[in-house]
């Protein structure tokens, strides 16, 4: 009976706590007086908003603002009405660092003012509603539409019309801000805590355990699973993964020149692991005749088996077969899709070797 040993690996990045999030945000847009009389004295203006925004957290911004309304007498003789707001307010949004609708960022506001009208001075209030857009993929600019209701609120004065100003106001926001991070977590920085019970055969002495290792027998970093930093090739557990697409001349199973160096570090890869077995599939488009597509899948299969074999890898490690059109990774209605299906893939078998003094 085999001894049995009991590894716990933990291996993660420190949550790194960003920066405060800022952002700018100006609001262009049409004013829109609703009451009077107000509306019977001016006509649809313009006015201009400016906010600094800072980020409580995920969802919550908090910032000082001002804006200012120019709305044109609607009458000879009636002077243009202006007014200078300076506040500040909060503002709930979906994270900007959502993944799903395109990053799409509903909000939703609300700021508190002081407000200069003529010689007046008095409080208000907005509450606006709209949606972000982020232009590019760190999200540092963002644009959509908004709409926004303003009161401005009269205090009672005696011989003058005591009714509060209200104005709708719709228009486009342009924000920028410090945008996120979309790079994956840096793990080269890791902490590892082991608790063994008993001795975890590691064959490369790398400091990772032979059954989490997919390089068991070449030492790499613990970031890359075991396995060195080949520059074409990613090692998985079960497969051999390639950044590159093996090229052959059209509709033969003849190697172009341009992949011998990706074959030649995959040839690499299985000499530093000599306990890999592959085989490799060959899979071809659905263009062309189902005999044709599978006599072609099965040759540039092999083709690629004698490279590897050629190039120092024993011919019992290696296998191969075609899958003519059976197994498509993308549609075959495009001819982007037929050529993603035209491909060969390396499947990884791993053989079972007893650890050495390993009792049975």
């Amino acid at each position: 009976m085999l001894r049995k040993c009991l590894c716990v690996l933990v291996i993660f990045s420190p949550a790194i706590a960003n920066a405060t999030d800022v952002s700018v945000k100006v609001e262009p847009g049409v004013a829109v007086p609703l009451t009077t009389p107000q509306s019977q004295l001016f006509d649809t203006g313009g006015t201009e908003s400016v906010k600094v925004l800072f980020g409580l957290n995920r969802y919550l911004d908090i910032g000082p603002a001002t804006s200012f309304t120019l709305l044109p007498g609607s009458k000879a003789g009636v002077e243009s009405g202006t007014a200078w707001a300076f506040g500040g307010g909060l503002r709930l949004k979906r994270p900007h660092d959502a993944i799903s609708a395109y990053g799409i960022s509903p909000w939703l506001d609300a700021d508190f003012f002081y407000i200069r009208t003529g010689d007046l001075n008095r409080p208000g209030f907005d509450v606006g509603i709209g949606a972000s857009i982020p232009i590019g993929e760190t999200r540092t600019f963002w644009i959509g539409p908004f709409i926004r209701y303003m009161q401005i609120i009269q205090i009672d004065r005696d011989a003058f019309d005591n009714h509060d100003s209200k104005t709708l106001i719709f228009g486009v926001s342009f924000e920028v801000g410090t945008g996120i991070e979309r790079k994956a977590p840096d793990v080269r920085t890791v902490v590892e805590t082991r608790v063994v019970t008993e001795h975890c055969p590691d064959r490369d002495n790398d400091g990772l355990p032979d059954h989490v290792d997919h390089c068991p027998d070449i030492a790499g970093p613990i970031d890359n699973w075991g396995c060195p930093a080949y520059q074409k090739v990613i090692v998985h557990a079960n497969k051999l993964e390639l950044k590159e697409k093996i090229q052959f001349a059209w509709n033969t199973p003849k190697l172009e020149e341009v992949s011998f160096p990706l074959l030649d570090e995959v040839a690499q890869v299985l000499k530093d692991n000599p306990n890999f077995r592959v085989e490799v599939e060959g899979h071809a488009s659905a263009e062309g005749a189902d005999d044709h597509n599978q006599t072609l899948s099965e040759q540039r299969a092999s083709a690629v088996l004698e490279y590897l074999a050629a190039h120092g890898v024993a011919k019992e490690r290696l296998g191969s077969k075609g899958f003519s059109s059976s197994v498509p990774i993308d549609t075959n209605a495009t001819s982007a899709g037929r050529e993603s299906n035209r491909r060969v893939e390396f499947v990884v078998t791993l053989n079972i070797v007893n650890a050495p003094g390993a009792s049975k």
